[in-house]
This record gives C-alpha cells, structure tokens and sequence, in this order.
C-alpha cells in the first residue's frame, strides 16, 4: 500500500511537537527565563518565533492548503514570550492536526499552495508544499526550540527532540 500524504505528514508533525512540548515542560522546571531574548545566536529570530513556526508550518501548512496561500508566520499571532503562550499555541497545532482526516488531505494532492512573501510568490504543488516546504521548515524550527534550550543547559536527549515514536504495538 503506496504512503499517504496524510501518514507522510501529520503523524510526524504530533510526534515532534510532543518533543518540543516535552522541552518546554523540562525547560520551564528548569527555570529558564527570559524567553524572549533566547536564541542560539545574534542574527537569529528568537524562541517566540521558533515556536509559532512550528505552528506555522504543521497546523498552519495544512490550513494554507484549505486556502492555496501560506504567507510567513502562517496566519497565526506571535505569541507571548511564557511558556504558557507556547505550550498553549503547540497544543493548538496538535489537536488542529489531529482533526485532519486522511481523506481531506489525500483530497488536496494535485492542487495548487502558492507561499507569498512581499511581492515573490511560490507556486506548488500542494503536496509538495507540504512535504519540500513545509515539512523541512517545521523540523527546523523544531530543532531551534530544541536547541537554544540544550545552550542553555536543559538536559534534554535526542529522544526529547524526536517525542514519541510510533511503534508497532
């Protein structure tokens, strides 16, 4: 049976915002603060916007699809700078995934996702937007909100960052 673009996509994306709500809870114990100044390096966007790009490019990327546009941020709010507004936007891109079912996406292949930033427009495919635009931002930003907290000494492990795995039962 051929993969579909529902098992190629949304079950990844619930597995690794697991991981990034388990970094936030471990963070947060941990008593990091200043959350709105945290980043791995200068030049870089800090831990608000990591955040709501993972969002932005799971829950968000589907909800573009719907619409055939996804501009930077994905439509959402920057969210707070605590760990409640994080955790609070992550379970909100969970359970949003979590309502889509394999036949709705299965629905879009074919169709046309186009990103939009100023005056560039990308035209996709919408599989392919999902799974050669999205997919490869989502899990950077993951690894951003991973990472900036293992800077700044959170013990967390790779299995933090991969969340639960899916394993036979």
């Amino acid at each position: 049976m051929p993969l579909s673009l529902h098992a190629a996509f949304v079950p990844s994306c619930r597995q690794i915002i697991g991981g990034c709500l388990g970094a936030l809870a471990k963070a947060e114990a941990a008593g990091i603060g200043d959350l709105a100044e945290q980043k791995l390096a200068p030049d870089m966007f800090p831990l608000a916007f990591q955040v709501q790009s993972v969002a932005a490019h799971s829950a968000g990327a589907i909800a573009a699809v719907r619409v055939g546009q996804f501009s930077p941020g994905g439509g959402l709010p920057m969210p707070n700078s605590d760990y409640a507004s994080f955790t609070a936007m992550l379970n909100e891109a969970d359970a949003a995934l979590a309502a889509v079912t394999e036949a709705e996406l299965e629905g879009f292949i074919g169709g046309q996702t186009d990103f939009v930033f100023r005056e560039r427009r990308m035209p996709f495919k919408s599989e392919d937007f999902l799974l050669s635009f999205s997919q490869p931002n989502f899990y950077f930003h993951a690894s951003m909100v991973y990472g900036i907290f293992r800077n700044k000494g959170v013990a967390l492990g790779k299995m933090d960052f991969m969340g639960r795995p899916r394993m036979a039962m």
